[in-house]
């Protein structure tokens, strides 16, 4: 959970806040409002971050959908609900 810290007291606060990040591993989010404006976060923090961000969403949806078993009981399922046909990928016979 981060820490919450308006933006007019983060401005006076700014350094101990550093500090709050980099040694103690905490993330800070600076508030206007109550509505979050900006978070401090550690530079491990950002690289790990933008590790996430290079890797291409169709190959985090391929592993998803990749990771999902087929279920045992589908012949049984269309022949409950009437379907007569299936869908099979390219180069599926």
């Amino acid at each position: 959970m981060a820490y919450e810290i308006p933006v007019t007291q983060a401005r006076a606060e700014l350094a101990d806040l550093i500090n709050r990040v980099v040694y103690g591993g905490e993330r800070v989010v600076v508030t206007r409002h109550g509505k979050p404006l900006v978070a401090l976060v550690s530079a491990a923090d950002l690289e790990r971050l933008d590790q996430l961000g290079e890797e291409p969403a169709e190959e985090r949806v391929v592993t998803s959908v990749s990771s999902i078993r087929e279920a045992g009981s589908a012949s049984r399922e269309q022949q409950r609900f009437g379907i007569a046909a299936e869908h099979r990928g390219p180069g599926v016979s």
